[in-house]
């Protein structure tokens, strides 16, 4: 056979991957081969658009399918064995892969990221490639993972039968979450930084699963802000928890489950009688706080207090913005993020798609506003005489004038590419968000008119 005439596939199947199985590793279950990592970067121009390449890996070696621990890049025999070193290792830094090895099918080059001291890059001969166990053995000492959590950290990932697994970033929040929790090293307070549309509901999903069925967590609360995004979670990824889970309804309490649900106004009521106090201290192991930036990030928030009382439970954030103002920090109180990944990192690799602004200016946001003297509000109290300007407006005064032409301004822009594509509107509370709403229905009519619970 000339192996200099062999395409750098053929090189994977017939030097490579029998090498692998030859060192005991399993094809079905350790060895993923031509492994597309990312959509493709989706590229704008005008209506239409396409996609860029996916990034591909050769191989992908797996302890098990939740734990990645190897790349190899190939390469034909006409380059040397560690031609593709400087690809794969490009490809091991997003992967967050610690093993890396290069060949062109007569050996291997090895990048071994846990070595402190001595060679970092070694050759070893084609039969000489290291076992599962070996890379399993250097990644724990690594990852300072002990036989004793080694049951947590390897447990499996749900699996309803579907071919839908974690992508590789929400692979990596999920272990190094689950690591961080089994290590135990003396800190309970967690927080990963996720972009909006990246899928932190089923990250949270996986952590818990992992944590109750391996028993190292027992008693679960997920904790939100807003009645619909528990209902999204009720019924979205965490349905799979079934019989075990419920919804905390106010001051009705059901000690049974192992997983529960909960809005922050749903355990609290501003008085002694708050529904939280109605669990013991210790009764939860485990809370995972979603959009951690909106509340519990401030110090004296009743949202803080709730975590307070349940300070020995172990704690995670979950944010896509993580707020460090003068007033809110989130790394203050969950620490820097075990993981972070950005809209950035998101558009790049296809999953979310590209933006570009357009930049309206209103006359009353540039110019200011002052009202005319002895002007009134609904209420019939004299306005300040001042001028008001951007940072004033929906903080510390409504125009409603304003909101009407956002509204309006939105609907244009809506009615010349889709009325009914995802669309998030950002307002500074509550009281502005209801009011963009009567806004939007008002200026959208027609649409309410046939979707009478919009």
């Amino acid at each position: 056979m000339n192996k200099k005439s062999l395409s750098e596939r053929d090189i994977c199947t017939k030097f490579i991957t029998p090498s692998l199985m030859a060192a005991g590793w399993d094809l079905d279950t350790q060895i993923r081969e031509e492994v597309g990592f990312t959509d493709g970067r989706i590229y704008v121009r005008g209506k239409i658009h396409a996609r860029g390449a996916k990034k591909r890996v050769d191989h992908i070696l797996y302890y098990k399918p939740n734990i990645p621990l190897a790349i190899i890049e190939a390469k034909d025999n006409n380059h040397t064995v560690g031609a593709g070193m400087q690809q794969a290792l490009g490809y091991a830094k997003p992967l967050d892969v610690p093993f890396v090895f290069s060949s062109n099918g007569d050996g291997f080059l090895f990048h071994d990221k846990t070595v402190k001291s001595g060679p970092i890059e070694t050759e070893i001969p084609l039969n000489a490639f290291p076992s599962p166990e070996q890379l399993w053995q250097k990644y724990k000492a690594f990852k300072g993972i002990t036989d004793e959590v080694e049951s947590v950290v390897a447990q499996d990932y749900f699996s309803d039968g579907s071919n839908r697994s974690p992508r590789y970033y929400q692979q990596i929040a999920i272990n190094r979450t689950v690591e961080a929790i089994a290590r135990n090293e003396g800190n309970n307070r967690h927080l990963l930084v996720m972009a909006t549309g990246t899928g932190k509901t089923y990250t949270a999903f996986q952590i818990i699963y992992r944590l109750w069925k391996s028993g190292m967590k027992k008693r679960i609360l997920f904790l939100a802000d807003r009645t619909a995004l528990i209902d999204q979670t009720v019924r979205g990824d965490f349905r799979h928890f079934k019989e075990a889970m419920t919804v905390i309804k106010h001051k009705q309490i059901d000690t049974a489950y192992n997983i529960y649900l909960a809005l922050y106004q749903g355990l609290s009521d501003n008085n002694d009688a708050d529904a939280y106090k109605l669990f013991s201290p210790e009764f939860f192991d485990l809370i995972i706080v979603d959009e951690c930036h909106r509340g519990s990030a401030r110090e004296d928030s009743k949202w803080r207090e709730i975590l307070e009382y349940f300070k020995g439970a172990t704690h995670i954030g979950l944010t896509a913005t993580p707020k460090e103002t003068k007033e809110i920090s989130s790394s203050e109180y969950f620490g820097d993020p075990l993981y972070t990944y950005s809209l950035k990192q998101g558009i790049d690799d296809g999953f979310l798609a590209p933006y570009k602004v357009i930049k309206v200016t209103l006359d009353i946001d540039a110019e200011g506003w002052r009202p005319p003297k002895g002007f009134k509000d609904k209420e019939g109290k004299v306005v300040e005489d001042r001028l008001y300007n951007r940072t004033d407006f929906d903080r510390h005064i409504i125009v409603e004038e304003r909101r009407q032409i956002v509204a309006r301004k939105i609907t244009e822009f809506l009615k010349g590419s889709d009325r009914f594509s995802k669309t998030i509107v950002f307002c500074v509370d509550i009281e502005h968000a209801e009011g963009m709403r009567r806004e939007l229905a008002n200026a959208n009519a027609d649409l309410v008119a046939t979707n009478t619970d919009t």
